[in-house]
């Protein structure tokens, strides 16, 4: 029965997971803990939490492994630097002293981190280093529900390799064929995130929500597909892509892309994350999700050709493009999809893990064709009645106590369906970037303004962005065009049609905040401009609780489904802790706040209307 510790670290999205016999005990992102978003650091608290959940110390731990290979990922650096030289001397400059301080001591570097969560043996560690992209292989397809499936990982890069598709049987995984930088589907969709004003590494997300913005009838879109297609990428028929390096500056440079050479190909500046939204940016980005599109699906039928697989298991940033995935899904080249919901960076710990117990350490599987091992993907901490007491008292909060969660549930229904607005914190935190009703801001569906209200009052975000759906699975097909379970968010679906109203022939030339505020369905705060949602199907069996508050919300309106938005505000991680909903609750115009069976009403609390006093300042994501 071995105990192995995962961890992911020093890039983006640190986390720690372990695994005792093959089982997932527990798993967190280190961003939760600090409150520092997409950090990169050892995850010092992440490891403790998982040692603390399975009651271990660091020398009970059979191996400890971490999630790459950094002297590839130092080879990659060094024939890229020589391939591109003399271009790029000043990054080179800048990125060497990092790595040999760094990176090429990364075993000193993860034993310092050890030794900040507890004293521990250093002749009994075993340190074990799987490649990157079969972490994020092994944390898609050991925890599937199959014995045998096809394995796709798509992302910007790992050491070398920047998709791989893989064959999974039983207890082994073999990667059958790669792609390599620079050559990526992941830094070239970062490339736009980058040039239409977001985040690299965070919002890509962004770039996917402003895309149903674009209008697909227009010729501006048609060019930009092409401008991509001709200039940029070469696109091969299994899947895999040519990137013409002249226009890109991500090899050897400190940014994406040559901003002047794109301003001549697409005849616009890069929009500063500031600038207004014009329909260009708009068009830009629905075409680059096209080519993403396009490039996934190839990808996967490659996939389909080379293993005959019956079911396909997927990793990745890229694996987090949920209306790729809805697209693929139509497709029906695989009788099944699973994808893993931690699928970045951060799912790389617990990957590493599980690669170590089945493929080292040859332990056992599970399977059963119809569950996954995830649990929910609630692998986080929860906290006791206790714990929530005390921090009621640090903070002097008014609440009320409920002693039958029937009656709770029937008074938040009751709220969301009069447009209140809810901060829904129960039992353990999700890992993964999605909140699935344990770390959730809530709202009614149905209600004109939710999108509106939740944007600009409650997340203090760009209004474009759309909101989710929570969805009893039993219920999925009475609102949306899914025939499958879509547990962890990952999944696009249409609307129904019977739900949607019609729209004005003029609609895609409307300006864009015209478009967002029209009316498209009976569920508009969810319904997407192009009628799309990104769907939760909310199980019983995983999620009593969240199921029963649908539920007792369905009672009261005869609709089985909410708005479900994390529970934080813009630039801040999910939370984490009471303190932390309670505070992110004080900040914002949020109405209640529900944690565990405790209930507090916002204009019941001390000095409610201070929202300054409570505010943290975070950086824009």
């Amino acid at each position: 029965m071995k105990k192995i510790l995962g961890i992911s670290a020093f890039y983006h999205d640190s986390a720690a997971a372990i695994t005792i016999n093959g089982k997932i005990i527990s798993a967190a992102q280190e961003e939760r803990f600090t409150r520092i978003k997409h950090t990169p650091d050892f995850p010092t608290n992440a490891v403790k939490f998982c040692l603390e959940e399975a009651g271990l110390e660091i020398d009970d731990l059979d191996a400890i492994v971490f999630y790459d290979k950094p002297l590839l990922k130092f080879e990659r650096l060094l024939q890229t630097y020589y391939a591109f030289a003399p271009k790029g001397l000043l990054s080179f400059l800048k990125a060497i002293p990092i790595w040999l301080n760094e990176k090429m001591f990364l075993k000193k570097l993860i034993f310092d981190g050890l030794k900040e969560v507890g004293p521990y043996d250093k002749k009994k560690v075993k340190l074990l280093f799987p490649e990157h992209h079969l972490s994020h292989a092994a944390s898609a397809f050991f925890p599937s529900p199959y014995e045998k499936a096809a394995i796709l990982t798509i992302d910007g890069v790992g050491e070398w390799c920047t998709a791989s598709i893989g064959m999974g049987d039983n207890k082994q995984i073999s990667l059958l064929k790669e792609m390599e930088f620079p050559h990526s589907v992941g830094l070239l969709y970062s490339a736009f995130t980058y040039y239409l004003g977001f985040t690299v590494n965070s919002g890509e997300y962004k770039l996917m929500g402003l895309a149903p913005y674009g209008n697909p009838e227009s010729e501006e879109t048609d060019r930009f597909i092409s401008i991509i297609k001709k200039e940029l990428v070469d696109i091969k028929t299994d899947g895999s892509i040519w990137l013409n390096q002249k226009y890109f500056n991500y090899a050897t440079g400190l940014r994406m892309v040559h901003d002047d050479k794109w301003e001549k190909l697409f005849g616009f500046k890069r929009r500063d994350d500031e600038d207004e939204l014009e329909q260009k940016h708009c068009n830009l980005a629905l075409a680059i999700q096209i080519v993403t599109e396009e490039i996934v699906i190839k990808m996967a039928k490659e996939a389909k050709r080379i293993t005959g697989a019956d079911y396909l298991c997927m990793a990745g940033g890229v694996a987090l493009n949920c209306v790729a995935n809805g697209k693929l899904l139509k497709e029906n080249i695989f009788k099944e999809i699973y994808i893993q919901p931690a699928a970045g960076d951060a799912g790389g710990a617990l990957g590493a893990a599980l690669a170590a117990s089945h493929m080292y350490f040859d332990e056992e599987r599970e399977f059963n064709n119809t569950t996954d091992l995830m649990q929910g993907s609630y692998l986080g901490p929860a906290y006791s009645d206790k714990e929530i007491m005390l921090m009621n008292k640090k903070v002097k909060a008014n609440f009320k106590h409920y002693e039958s969660f029937s009656e709770l549930s029937t008074f938040i229904a009751s709220k969301l369906a009069e447009g209140n607005v809810v901060g829904w914190f129960q039992g353990k935190m999700e890992f993964g970037p999605r909140a699935l009703g344990n770390r959730s801001i809530l709202g009614d569906a149905r209600n004109p303004e939710m999108q509106k209200k939740l944007n600009l009052k409650i997340k203090y975000r760009e209004g474009f962005r759309p909101f989710a759906p929570s969805v009893l699975a039993e219920r999925v097909s009475d609102y949306f065009d899914l025939e499958t379970s879509s547990p962890y968010m990952l999944m696009v679906a249409p609307v129904k049609e019977n739900r949607r109203k019609t729209l004005p022939e003029n609609y895609h030339s409307l300006p864009l905040w015209e478009r967002l505020y029209f009316e498209r369905s009976d569920v508009q705060s969810i319904t997407h401009l192009d009628f799309s949602a990104r769907i939760q199907t909310v199980h019983k069996e995983t999620n009593q609780r969240y199921w029963e508050l649908i539920h007792a919300f369905e009672k009261q309106t005869n609709y089985g489904l909410v708005v479900n938005t994390s529970f934080n505000v813009r630039g801040e991680p999910i939370v984490c802790t009471p303190f932390d909903a309670f505070r992110c609750f004080m900040s914002t115009e949020m109405d209640f706040l529900v944690i565990n069976d405790f209930v507090y009403t916002k204009t019941e609390q001390i000095d409610f209307e201070n929202r300054e006093k409570w505010l943290v300042k975070f950086k824009k994501d």
